[in-house]
């Protein structure tokens, strides 16, 4: 046994949302762990760098992370937890800068796309993409020029010290994002309601409509369906399940054993106790968005 705190690892630069995720459902008390890629993130455990990672797997306006989903199949680890955060974007600058000083605004082009109606707004401000939203804060201020900003989330200006000029610039307040904690433990945790598998369904007529089946009569609620090309095998794809299942439900058991009637992989990342779809801060943090704009 050991007294170490978890090391977590997360995708981006400190201040990133990913690592506000993971403070918020593991607490302060852990070693976070920043690397640069997707890839470097899902590599972390193997290289002794991390004890777990939280990883973006979709989001309410973006839609699915793809690269996440690949890595997922790829790494081996396990799900062991998942959460739904709110996505806000605010407008920082370096301290002494106003709004109407800034000029040109750095973020990642997804963050940049999600607020549209403030570039309207200020069609003086230039939009430059960059890799990360908190590594553009950092980059702001390292710079020291007053016209200079970035987007990011409020917790990169707490990290790097920077000035918030303008709050909830997103054009949606229904901005979520749902991050799942793996780690190499295969241990079931207590609570554990939502199932996720992967199947390499045959190629026939009529086979994703059979293998969905085997979940839909035993009652088993299928929450999303995601499917991603197989490499070296042009138009065939993998497809990825969630389900509202317990791996300790015969019914469960039951569909499992069917559906390898059907496919030729069949993989199980994880059996975890499923997030709310919108948390009840989440919500209230929404509504509270939308009163402030």
């Amino acid at each position: 046994m050991t007294d170490r705190i978890p090391r977590i690892a997360f995708q981006g630069e400190r201040g990133a949302f990913s690592e506000e995720a993971a403070v918020k459902l593991l607490g302060e008390d852990i070693e976070l762990v920043p690397r640069a890629t997707f890839d470097a993130l899902y590599s972390s455990i193997s290289e002794g760098l991390a004890d777990f990672i939280i990883a973006p797997i979709e989001n309410t306006l973006a839609g699915s992370v793809h690269r996440s989903y690949d890595l997922l199949l790829e790494c081996g680890l396990q799900i062991k937890r998942e959460i739904v955060r709110p996505i806000a974007h605010y407008l920082m600058g370096i301290p002494g800068s106003s709004l109407e000083s800034i000029t040109l605004v750095e973020s990642h082009p997804i963050a940049l796309a999600q607020c549209e109606r403030f570039f309207a707004e200020h069609p003086w401000i230039r939009r430059v993409a960059t890799e990360d939203t908190a590594g553009s804060v950092r980059d702001i201020m390292q710079a020291g020029d007053p016209t200079q900003g970035a987007i990011a989330g409020r917790r990169a200006a707490q990290v790097y010290r920077a000035t918030v000029l303008l709050d909830n610039l997103q054009d949606h307040y229904d901005n979520f994002t749902r991050f799942l904690l793996l780690s190499t433990d295969a241990t079931i945790p207590e609570g554990a309601d939502k199932l996720s598998i992967v199947v390499r369904l045959a190629h026939k007529p009529g086979t994703l409509h059979d293998a969905l089946g085997v979940f839909a009569w035993r009652d088993l609620n299928l929450l999303k369906i995601e499917s991603r090309p197989i490499p070296g095998c042009p138009f065939q794809y993998r497809f990825y399940l969630d389900i509202h299942a317990s791996v300790v439900d015969p019914r469960t058991i039951g569909a499992l054993a069917e559906i390898r009637n059907f496919a030729d992989e069949v993989t199980i990342l994880g059996c975890y106790p499923q997030a709310p779809p919108l948390e009840a801060e989440v919500r209230s943090k929404s509504k509270e968005a939308g009163a402030n704009q």
